[in-house]
């Protein structure tokens, strides 16, 4: 059986965390190799106008700044393969596994970061007119909707701590949830009541986004829970805030998720309970889920990526046999 190289770290996942891992891994010489799929660039590559991240004083595409990130790490070594992981095999401390279909990549650390996606409703004109009227991120895009009228359709916290940032720039906004009873937490309901510019529509649920001459969003068709009947409100922007999906299938009783589905790693840190195994991104944040703090973890998991293979001395496992081969292992960049 031929050889195979035991990769120091490979990066499951291509958007602003799994980049920015990528960047301070290739720094610090561990010639990471970047498994990014098919969707590479994240949620960023259906996002238009980015203006709130540092450095980009007149904005940016999304499309164009994740080309960007991948450049950056690109330029100090790091390696990429466009397409998806079908499966991994981690384990505690000793090599961590990546497949390809029957395409096997072996390292001795892996850093998760296959992202989280926005869940959608699933009706005419949202996909469709996402990026022009339609958007899943409130903080991301409120600004863009001054003195616009506006709905946000959700009954969680997440809508209510949108409508609340989104009520700061949009002239009126509309909460709209298909029950009269919201799951959103008191407190939170409470201070999206106390906006003045923020009314709430129950038991409505949307039907259609509706696009004017224009291409871009005019009004949302709503039909009421109970009756049937149904309207249409003249809007020029619909903020969908249901709740994410982390991508932890791939990974899914392997580490330790919670009920949500985001991977739990250690308190202030990247690692998972798994020797070797790291996570960052959308992956493990329900909570602010902005390209900057993804970046942000992405940087943590490089590093603690380095100093474990810094630190960690070999399991036994590290004579890395396979069917009785050896498999050669590059050394670990002191």
């Amino acid at each position: 059986m031929s050889e195979q190289k035991v990769e120091n770290v490979i990066i499951v996942g291509g958007g602003p965390a799994g980049y920015t891992a990528a960047l301070y891994a290739s720094r610090a010489n561990l010639e990471p190799l970047v498994i990014e799929g098919f969707q590479w660039g994240g949620q960023l590559q259906n996002t238009t106008d980015v203006e709130n991240y540092p450095g980009y004083v007149d904005g940016i595409m999304g499309p164009e700044m994740m080309s960007e990130f991948r450049a950056q790490a690109e330029r100090f070594g790091t390696r990429f393969i466009t397409d998806d992981a079908t499966r991994v095999e981690l384990s505690d401390g000793g090599l961590q596994r990546v497949f390809l279909g029957d395409e096997e990549h072996v390292a001795k650390a892996v850093i998760l970061s296959m992202g989280a996606e926005p869940k959608r409703i699933g009706i005419p004109g949202e996909q469709e007119l996402g990026g022009r009227g339609v958007s899943t991120c409130g903080v991301c895009d409120g600004a863009f909707f001054k003195g616009e009228d506006v709905v946000v359709i959700g009954g969680g916290d997440s809508a209510m701590e949108d409508s609340i940032f989104i009520s700061k720039f949009a002239d009126s906004l509309t909460v709209l949830h298909r029950r009269d009873e919201f799951r959103a937490s008191k407190i939170m309901l409470d201070r999206a009541k106390e906006q003045s510019n923020i009314s709430f529509k129950t038991p409505f649920e949307p039907v259609e986004v509706i696009a004017g001459d224009d291409g871009k969003v005019s009004g949302l068709k709503v039909r009421n829970a109970e009756t049937g009947d149904e309207e249409t409100l003249d809007v020029g922007g619909v903020f969908i805030a249901i709740g994410h999906t982390p991508r932890s299938e791939l990974v899914e009783g392997q580490v330790e998720t919670d009920d949500g589905g985001y991977v739990v790693t250690q308190p202030g840190t990247t690692r998972t309970r798994l020797g070797g195994v790291f996570a960052v991104g959308d992956l493990v944040d329900h909570i602010y889920r902005q390209a900057v703090t993804a970046a942000g973890t992405g940087c943590m998991g490089a590093l603690d990526a380095e100093w474990y293979l810094r630190d960690t001395a070999p399991s036994p496992e590290a004579h890395w046999m396979r069917g009785g081969e050896p498999i050669e292992v590059a050394p670990t960049p002191s």
